[in-house]
């Protein structure tokens, strides 16, 4: 799972490949009392930025409870989202069992908060599944599964409990012929743009430092895939974008779409 960054920032889920407006995943290995605050202070320093709160399994179990530290965080008006959270059984930098409870306490914030869930899963696509198609059942939330790149069955899952799928660099690369494949058939109205950074930067950048401009190579490869035009791309997942984070706010530059 991310660990906190300061410089630069780890930005995600960017909505169009025309803006500079992105989400700072706050994911933060601080005391819970300091959760977040030098993410924060970027977020509300740039224009057209906002933060997700988030905090790691293998640090929070024990204090996370029902989700308070994150839900104080919600009241924040650049805080618009929950996460990321979920399983990664690739690093499994925490027992399985401490994961699956830090994820529910976060969708339980995501759903208390009303705001999207920002999902992360690696290597662990049937015990996510799982766990969101329960957390469904016991009540509805919103959110995103963040850099998707996994199975088709996670994919079509996931839009059937309603969320969303992020796509970001691996989309480029060379050997995601499957992923492409997968991302072909998948409804644009329910797709995000998203960079990653500082990781995953898209070919012909991959290997080097990703930043939120290289969003624009994910989008033309989108385009690609779907045989439209980039602009058509830029203006669905903008839209999907305030659609989701309903609590962000465009930039003055006018309206999306």
């Amino acid at each position: 799972m991310p660990r906190l960054r300061t410089t630069p920032p780890t930005r995600k889920a960017a909505p169009s490949a025309a803006r500079s407006l992105f989400v700072i995943s706050i994911v933060a290995r601080l005391p819970v009392p300091m959760l977040s605050i030098g993410l924060l202070v970027h977020a509300e320093r740039i224009t057209g930025s906002f933060a997700a709160a988030g905090v790691v399994a293998a640090v929070f179990a024990a204090a996370l409870g029902a989700g308070g530290p994150l839900l104080a965080r919600t009241a924040h008006p650049k805080v618009i989202g929950i996460g990321e959270s979920g399983l990664d059984y690739y690093y499994e930098h925490a027992p399985k069992e401490v994961q699956a409870q830090v994820f529910r306490a976060h969708i339980e914030a995501a759903r208390t908060s009303g705001l999207p869930l920002i999902v992360h899963t690696r290597d662990a696509d049937r015990d996510t599944i799982a766990i969101l198609t329960e957390a469904m059942a016991s009540g509805p939330f919103i959110g995103v599964i963040h850099c998707y790149s996994s199975s088709p069955e996670l994919a079509w899952r996931a839009l059937e409990l309603g969320l969303y799928l992020g796509i970001g660099g691996i989309l480029t690369f060379r050997r995601s012929d499957e992923l492409r494949a997968t991302v072909r058939e998948l409804p644009l109205e329910r797709l995000l743009l998203e960079t990653d950074a500082p990781y995953l930067a898209p070919e012909p950048f991959r290997g080097k430092r990703n930043e939120p401009a290289y969003v624009a190579r994910v989008a033309a490869r989108l385009a690609e895939i779907k045989g439209i035009s980039v602009a058509e791309v830029e203006r669905a997942t903008t839209a999907n974008f305030f659609r989701l984070f309903g609590k962000a706010q465009a930039p003055d530059a006018g309206p999306c779409g």
